[in-house]
C-alpha cells in the first residue's frame, strides 16, 4: 500500500438520481474526478433553518486530489440544487498504488 496525502474522497448528496448522474458525468470529463459512484438512495435526517427534515438522497462517492478540491467543490456548488450542499472531503491515507496513480493522472487538466 502506498501512503498519498494528496489523493482525497469527497462525499456529496444529490436529491434524486438524473441530477447525480449529471454532476457526477460532469465532474469526470472536466477532469475534476477519476471516478464518482453513485451509491443507491438514502434517507438523511437533519436539522434545517430550525426544523426537523427528513429527504431521500443519493450519496456521491468521489475520488479526486487535493490540488483539484478547490476547482472540484466550486463545479459541485455551481451544479448542485440546494442552498447549502454537503460537501465533505476526507484525506486517503493509505490504497492501492496502483489505484492512487489513475487517480492522480485522470485529474491532471488538459489531459
Amino acid at each position: 500500500m502506498a501512503e498519498t496525502p494528496d489523493t482525497l474522497l469527497v462525499l456529496t448528496n444529490l436529491p434524486d438520481g438524473d441530477s447525480a448522474r449529471a454532476l457526477a458525468a460532469a465532474l469526470v470529463e472536466q477532469r475534476l474526478a477519476a471516478c464518482v459512484n453513485i451509491l443507491a438512495p438514502c434517507t438523511s435526517v437533519y436539522r434545517w433553518q430550525s426544523e426537523l427534515e427528513t429527504a431521500a438522497e443519493v450519496p456521491l462517492l468521489i475520488k479526486t486530489t487535493r490540488t483539484r478540491y478547490a476547482a472540484l467543490e466550486a463545479a459541485i456548488r455551481a451544479h448542485h440544487p440546494y442552498e447549502l450542499p454537503e460537501i465533505v472531503a476526507v484525506p486517503v491515507v493509505l490504497g492501492l498504488p496502483g489505484y492512487l496513480d489513475w487517480v492522480a493522472a485522470e485529474t491532471v487538466p488538459g489531459t
